[in-house]
């Protein structure tokens, strides 16, 4: 597959090579042809805006510079966080709206997501729990906003 738009069945994208990506959905999995940096801005050029400009809204609301969550597309509540630096060839990046819990397995962890899929990842619980805490403060601003 040579092109992937982030939709409501993405749980993760994450990075094999420099132009390489494997995408895991709720009932499938594909190797894209793209970066994970790619396919999130590609699907964020998708929705209307671009990887820089989500950045620069998550900067804004969050009042944070590295390792920020983004919004995909609003009207779906798409926000996805990465793992690690968003440049990197192996960065995973999570959807929060469907992660579910971590559990550790020495220095690195497991994601667990709502329907019961799991990926291994390079960090650790703790850093995937703040990333998820920032994403979900992320959803709360931009809800907050919307309904204001």
């Amino acid at each position: 597959m040579k092109d992937y738009e982030i939709n409501d069945e993405t749980l993760a994208i994450i990075g094999v090579s420099e132009t390489k990506a494997r995408v895991v959905e709720k009932d499938d999995e594909y190797i894209v042809q793209r970066s994970a940096y790619e396919i999130i801005d590609n699907s964020c050029r998708y929705f209307g805006s671009s990887y820089e400009g989500r950045v620069a809204g998550s900067k804004s609301m969050l009042n944070a510079k590295y390792k920020l969550p983004i919004v995909i597309a609003e009207a779906q509540q798409l926000i996805f966080f990465p793992t690690e630096s968003p440049i990197t060839d192996n960065c995973i990046w999570i959807s929060s709206k469907y992660f579910d819990h971590t559990s550790k397995d020495r220095n690195k962890a497991h994601v667990y997501f709502k329907n019961g899929k799991e990926i291994k990842t390079n960090c650790s619980s703790s850093c995937l729990n703040n990333q998820y805490v920032k994403a979900t403060l992320l959803e709360c601003i931009v809800n907050r906003r919307k309904n204001n």
